[in-house]
């Protein structure tokens, strides 16, 4: 398999003058984005050392810069880290010393945090316009390892440790495949990315796949409404790939209305599972709307629901993709009946082989080489896929996956807490939202504003739970532990109030 840079390449032989890149201030053709790959990776190597396995981390929003420096990377045969801008301090640095890297990529808004990273580690700060000097052609550029490590996209774990997910460039070539067969993506269609680069959404749904197949990907800065249906209309944008949040925004923007999208082949959904009304708001204006799964583990599409069933299929994430494969099983590992719900295993060349430097949590997630996604989901007679729940406790918060035990860490700091527990409830925005339920030690109390604001000193915003819930004691279960279940129970009302 040729690397992933290898598109880039080929496609300013073929098509030299069609449009890869749009941002606000530009447009590159695939000639002009193969000449800045390569320059930057020039640089990068022959002024900044980086060889092959060197760690690269990128922070900063969307733009042209950010995907010219990830296929840079590839085709140095480094691996990039692309970080989560709305961390903390403390959490960014937690991830930059787990992966090891020290060469660190920002952009100007991002320079100071960049600069206050560079202070409790030592890292090589670069920006964007560092890369964009004359430098002599590289050399000693080995042909890639297709299975050699490219991506290492950090997702929160169960024991509130993000965890580093290691993507190969064989993982990034069968996802752009996969989608591009699945949806029909082709060298006419025309993406915009509202889903952050930093999260392996912005990349595989539907950037790289679009590069692959020779179309064109528009990339605004940053997720504004207003703004994402002006470029919309602007460059006759085809597909909208986005999380509950984004949709809702879009359709609740003054400018709805005023648009005209009908360059749009469809709307699309992933991140978190689509409220039926919102998707039916889209129909009824006319545009077609449809969803799927994935994980960061899975480079990330697993399932995508066709075109030709976007509307009979309403509320299902569809089949698996052409080249991935699925069980469902029950708590013994035995294949579930149709309607039955059970555990999603998934296989296949997009799926991650590690976690980074995580041997004994790599082992736990594969059962027999099936990754065990964690989500509970059930099957139809006509092979259509819903999502049921989650085994595991992850809250999806607007797309961002969120594990009660990091927050739940958090508020145990506070010597005034005696108890607490972390749920997810039901938000019409955001798709669901952290509650805490907590304990004080006797004697002592804290207002809710003095929690929000030490979960918030400590933990993106995103993470910081919408409602405080005090209560003189946790229900436990027989063996000792809180009955989380039983609290979700209770707090229904509660939660309804949000």
């Amino acid at each position: 398999m040729k690397g992933i840079s290898y598109w880039i390449e080929k496609r300013a032989m073929i098509t030299p003058k069609r449009i890869a890149l749009i941002d606000e201030q530009q447009q590159l053709t695939y000639l002009e984005m193969n000449r800045l790959v390569h320059n930057y990776a020039s640089v990068l190597q022959s002024v900044y050392a980086i060889q092959k396995g060197d760690r690269v981390g990128v922070l900063a929003g969307n733009g042209i810069d950010y995907i010219i420096t990830l296929f840079a990377v590839a085709k140095l045969n480094a691996i990039v880290v692309p970080l989560n801008i709305r961390l903390t301090a403390d959490e960014l640095t937690y991830q930059i010393s787990d992966s090891g890297l020290r060469t660190f990529i920002v952009d100007d808004e991002h320079y100071d945090r960049g600069v206050e990273l560079q202070e409790r580690i030592p890292l090589n700060l670069l920006t964007f316009q560092s890369l964009q000097q004359n430098t002599p052609s590289l050399s000693n550029v080995d042909e890639p390892d297709p299975l050699a490590p490219y991506i290492i996209c950090y997702t929160s774990g169960t024991t509130g440790r993000p965890k580093g997910a290691v993507l190969t460039q064989e993982n990034m070539y069968w996802n752009a495949v996969n989608n591009s067969l699945g949806l029909d993506i082709t060298s006419k269609d025309k993406v915009i990315t509202l889903l952050p680069l930093f999260h392996i959404g912005g990349i595989g749904l539907f950037t790289f796949p679009t590069l692959l197949a020779g179309g064109t990907v528009i990339v605004p800065d940053r997720f504004d409404s207003g703004q994402a249906l002006n470029m919309i209309e602007k460059h006759r944008v085809t597909i909208v790939m986005g999380v509950p949040a984004i949709h809702d925004a879009i359709r609740k923007s003054s400018n709805f209305d005023q648009t005209d999208l009908s360059s749009v082949r469809f709307f699309y959904n992933g991140g978190a599972p689509c409220p039926e009304e919102l998707i039916r708001f889209y129909f009824q204006k006319g545009i077609q709307f449809g969803q799927g799964y994935g994980l960061t583990e899975t480079s990330p599409t697993v399932f995508l629901l066709s075109e030709e069933n976007f509307e009979t299929k309403i509320g299902s994430i569809g089949k698996p993709v052409l080249f991935t494969d699925i069980k469902i099983v029950d708590e013994e590992g035995r294949g579930v009946k149709a309607g039955e719900i059970g555990e999603l295993l998934v296989k296949g060349p997009n799926v991650i082989r590690e976690y980074w430097n995580l041997p004994e949590a790599t082992a736990q997630t594969f059962q027999d080489g099936w990754f065990a996604t964690g989500d509970m989901v059930r099957q139809d007679d006509e092979g259509f896929v819903f999502i049921a729940g989650r085994k595991k406790e992850m809250i999806i918060s607007g797309g961002e996956n969120i594990y009660p035990l990091e927050i739940e860490r958090v508020l145990y700091e506070m010597e005034e807490v005696d108890e607490v527990a972390v749920i997810g409830a039901s938000h019409e925005k955001w798709g669901e939202t952290p509650i805490a339920i907590v304990v004080m030690k006797s004697g002592t109390s804290l207002t809710d504003e003095q929690l929000r604001s030490y979960c918030a000193s400590k933990l993106a915003r995103y993470k910081v739970p919408s409602k405080f819930i005090f209560v003189s004691a946790l229900p436990k279960n027989a063996t000792g532990k809180i009955d989380k279940p039983s609290l979700k129970k209770h707090y229904t009302e509660e939660v309804m109030k949000l």
